[in-house]
């Protein structure tokens, strides 16, 4: 047995004994429970899965049985498309999920669902005949698929099974291997290696031309990628029998910041010949391929690049039948190049909608399909955060924070720049479009009213009320109140907001926990609707403060990327003068502080309370990073660069490296699954802690990932938060 190992299971759980002296059943997990997930979800807007006509949609019946058509305007049932009790050929008794194909005569079934990563999954899929009410397997030779994708005529589809692309021609019912080189921990074609799916937020490289006569796709050579193994235990929240007494292991390849990247290659495969060409893209700067889309035309193959370091874009018109790439757009910037910009690029059949920061504020740009700019959509000190679609008459629509940072308000500006808020200003605003934008579904909420859900035009007229949660809201009518505030650091104007108990009474003073997440571009202050632990504290007699500091979002570029090679500094300072601002409030107890955070908040969390001087009496830090040298390359590269570019950055932004300077309670949780943030990061700290002679508290979940969920453990982990600050403060 490992000394080192042991030594830390006698300390940490020593110090959890002494610390806390929690036993039995606890009172506080069961009262937070409707205050965390799942129980604390308002009811979603209805599903809606829009057919091609933009008239109708398409919904599941309660018990996940059959598919039924609505007509749009008025939710009237128009026909069930789909009975599984009444199948032709092939028959199954219910299924996950469904897809429309792009001529919305058949359906993609999905059945048995098995989650990969926190977004990729594989299931038995079925075709389904709308007209003809004939269901079949997509595939006879894999039980599992991945990621299928329909062609634009609806003839086949395109999916990914054991790493490699198939074809199944639904015409003639056969099945044709694109690829055969697939092999797990090696070579992914199609689908996306663990990073990209993390930080590009992307499951899939398929992309079809308009003619449906060639498939493009990306290779993921992940060879050279190190391994990393996850320990896994039977457990009791979905028992594995397997490892009752011996510990099994999940092993993937997950690139730390300076390591190997999976080598990405740019393939087109021609349908009528069977042949496959090889693309090849002029820049050996390219390190990454996070989206490839067609433009209007089968001969025009839109592949989004970025170098290693993030900080140019090129985007490429490809040729997939000749081969011939010209660069159709490039960017470059002294920090990183905003996500936004390649994962909200909107393509019309005469133009491409880019979404720029290049000003300072993310704003949409419009390029012709040849590469020229044509115009630039929209200006102003503020960002534009989602782009929805043009409908006929050539209105852009698009999310923006033209009303503040805390708002989020649904807009349409016409080719005369006439601007149509769609959404009220003061309030948190998405949109979800029917093709050809002629109507949308609005999600409207406040800090202080759950959401609404309408259906109106897209000249703003409410068509039909969707739901409002009022029943939901009746569960939590005693709620306290969400304030937002304003403080001074060192000159830059924060926003925060507070809660006060309940009961709340300014002659008395009261203990505080301050909550933030801090990681760049995040947003934590927002005036929607975001019911969690923070108010079953206030009832428990805390006031809870939450800042977001330099670094955060929708504050111009400036603000977001102050913190560009040197994370966790301005943050903290930031932290830091919110905790001076809170303690001078005559009602607060400066004596009795705590901080806490999940994921960048428990790094942050960590970073602050490593700071000489801090406040804090108690602090609870959630999967948190302890050295961003232990993270994956994108994020961690993307904000910090290499650690050999970026040593001194990398060395000062370490909590692991300032653990000397704790003098407050600490608790750390995590999931021994996480296949994120990896509990390496958290045994690593307490490690360094124990030789500074250092105790510490923790809890941990055995085989639960980043999230912490199922078995009621969201309850446990907040619970103890609750518990834990109750006792330190």
């Amino acid at each position: 047995m490992n000394h080192k190992v042991t030594v830390l299971a006698v300390i940490c759980l020593s110090a959890g004994v002494f610390a806390t002296k929690s036993y039995g059943k606890s009172r506080i997990v069961e009262e937070i429970a409707p205050y965390v997930y799942p129980a604390n979800r308002p009811a979603s807007a209805p599903e809606m899965q829009f057919m091609p006509d933009g008239q109708t949609y398409l919904a599941t019946s309660d018990d996940n049985t059959r598919i039924v058509k609505y007509d749009l305007a008025t939710g009237k049932e128009v026909e069930t498309v789909f009975n599984a009790a009444k199948t032709r050929e092939a028959s199954i008794n219910g299924f996950d999920s469904f897809s429309i194909s792009p001529d919305g005569t058949k359906l993609l079934i999905a059945v048995d669902k098995e989650m990969i990563y926190r977004r990729s999954y594989k299931a038995k899929y079925y075709v389904f005949e709308i007209k003809r009410n004939i269901l079949k397997p997509l595939s006879k030779e894999h039980e599992y698929q991945q990621i299928p994708q329909f062609s634009p005529d609806g003839r086949q589809v395109a999916f990914v099974a054991n790493n490699n692309i198939l074809l199944k021609k639904l015409d003639y019912d056969t099945e044709v291997a694109v690829t055969t080189n697939g092999e797990i921990n090696s070579i992914i074609n199609g689908a996306t290696d663990w990073t990209y799916e993390e930080e590009f937020v992307s499951t899939s490289t398929l992309a079809w031309a308009p003619d449906s006569e060639t498939l493009s796709y990306v290779s993921f050579d992940e060879s050279e990628v190190p391994l990393y193994h996850i320990s896994l235990y039977e457990g009791y929240c979905e028992p594995n029998n397997d490892y009752a007494l011996y510990p099994g292991q999940f092993s993937y390849k997950y690139p730390v910041a300076g390591a190997n990247n999976s080598i990405v290659t740019l393939h087109s495969y021609d349908v009528a010949t069977r042949k496959t060409k090889d693309i090849q893209l002029p820049d050996p700067r390219i390190e990454y391929i996070p989206r490839i889309d067609y433009a209007a035309t089968s001969e025009q193959l839109l592949v989004t690049t970025l170098n290693r370091d993030q900080n140019r874009i090129e985007i490429y018109s490809v040729n997939p039948k000749s081969t011939v790439v010209k660069s159709f757009y490039v960017e470059e910037s002294k920090a990183w190049i905003s996500p936004t910009t390649y994962e909200n690029m909107v393509i019309t059949p005469k133009s491409v909608i880019i979404n720029s920061a290049r000003s300072g504020y993310q704003h949409l740009y419009e390029y012709s399909l040849a590469g020229a700019q044509l115009r630039q959509i929209t200006t102003g000190e503020y960002d534009v955060k989602q782009c929805y679609g043009v409908d006929k008459l050539g209105a852009v629509y698009y999310q923006s924070t033209s009303s503040g940072p805390l708002n989020r308000v649904i807009s349409k500006i016409d080719l005369k720049n006439r601007i149509t808020d769609l959404s009220p200003a003061d309030a948190f605003a998405t949109a979800e479009f029917a093709p050809g934008c002629e109507t949308l579904v609005l999600t409207v909420s406040t800090a202080k009213t759950a959401p609404s859900y309408s259906l109106i035009s897209n000249s703003g007229k409410k068509l039909r009320d969707l739901g409002d949660n009022s029943s939901y809201m009746h569960r939590y009518a005693n709620l306290p109140e969400k304030q937002f505030i304003t403080i001074n650091s060192d000159g830059n104007e924060l926003n925060g907001y507070i809660i006060l108990p309940h009961d709340f009474k300014s002659s008395q003073k009261y203990p505080v926990i301050m909550w933030q997440y801090s990681g760049p571009g995040s947003q934590e202050v927002l005036n929607r609707w975001a019911l969690d632990w923070e108010y079953y504290a206030a009832m428990e007699g805390f006031i809870v403060v939450c800042v977001d500091g330099r670094g955060t979002g929708s504050r111009g570029r400036e603000f977001e990327t102050c913190v560009y090679r040197n994370l966790g500094y301005y943050e903290t300072i930031d932290q830091l003068n919110a905790a001076k601002y809170v303690a001078a409030l005559p009602y607060v107890d400066a004596n009795r502080m705590g901080i806490c955070g999940w994921s960048y908040g428990g790094y942050e969390t960590l970073m602050a309370i490593s700071a000489l001087g801090n406040p804090f009496k108690a602090a609870v830090a959630i999967a948190p990073v302890t050295d961003w040298r232990y993270y994956d390359t994108v994020y961690a590269e993307r904000y910090m660069l290499t650690p050999r570019a970026n040593e001194d950055g990398y060395n000062d932004s370490a909590p692991i490296n300032k653990v000397r300077n704790i003098n407050c309670e600490l608790l750390i949780m995590c999931g021994t699954a996480d296949d994120n943030v990896h509990i390496s990061n958290t045994m690593e700290y307490v490690s360094r802690m124990q030789s500074e002679g250092i105790l510490c508290d923790m809890l941990m979940f055995p085989n639960m990932n980043h999230s912490i969920n199922g078995c009621g453990a969201r309850a446990v982990v907040y619970g103890k938060m609750i518990d834990y600050f109750k006792k330190s403060l």
